[in-house]
């Protein structure tokens, strides 16, 4: 299978394995539809090799199905690949049994900003559990990109979280907005951009295509 030939080869002390085996954090950013996507086709990749899969689904609501999830979800359970754990912040987080007005100490329950903005650190604070315990080889954070946009999560602790990260973890991250920070740190950063797309004639998502 080919591997690509790299235009550069840095004076890094490191042999070609070693330098091909090293663990990256990866972006996809911008306004184009398909971030997602392409880190789920990412996660088909790393169930094939047999590695643990571990997706924290940032914003999106539980209401919304996506089809990847159902299909990493038989594939994980399948025993022929890796395993894969899905967790959903519109859930309230698999880890966490309390209603989600309490997520935030005194706060409103109306103040959704306030309770979502918990919802995410919770999340992040998880993240940090299982990168320092080595629990995944892939970690999928689907639309990470809007709590570190917004503010809910501190950018500069995300990256210094993630180039201490021991071991062999990668990371991919998704969501518009990308911060600039997280972006000049990555190692793989795509921005997808948008020439056409169907709502912009009016059409609405549909089965198979969007979910």
């Amino acid at each position: 299978m080919p591997q690509g030939q790299p235009s550069v080869v840095p004076q890094d002390g490191l042999t070609t394995r070693q330098r091909r085996n090293r663990p990256l954090v990866m972006v996809h950013t911008g306004i184009g539809k398909g971030k997602s996507t392409a880190a789920f086709g990412m996660a088909l990749r790393a169930w094939n090799q047999g590695w643990p899969i571990g997706v924290f689904q940032f914003v999106k609501s539980a209401k919304w199905k996506v089809g990847e999830e159902n299909a990493l979800r038989v594939l994980g359970a399948s025993g022929e690949g890796g395993t894969v754990d899905w967790h959903k912040m519109g859930e309230g987080w698999s880890w966490i049994q309390r209603a989600p007005s309490t997520a935030v100490e005194g706060a409103d329950p109306a103040d959704s900003n306030a309770v979502n903005a918990a919802k995410a650190r919770e999340g992040w604070e998880q993240i940090k559990r299982d990168l320092a315990a080595e629990t995944y080889r892939l970690y999928v954070l689907d639309e990470f990109a809007y709590p570190l946009h917004w503010g809910w999560i501190d950018v500069a602790e995300v990256v210094a979280v993630l180039r201490e990260r021991p071991g062999n973890q990668h990371v991919v991250i998704t969501g518009r907005n990308a911060p600039a920070e997280l972006v000049a740190f990555a190692d793989l950063v795509t921005d997808m951009s948008k020439v056409k797309h169907p709502m912009d004639a009016g059409q609405k998502g549909q089965r198979g295509i969007e979910w």
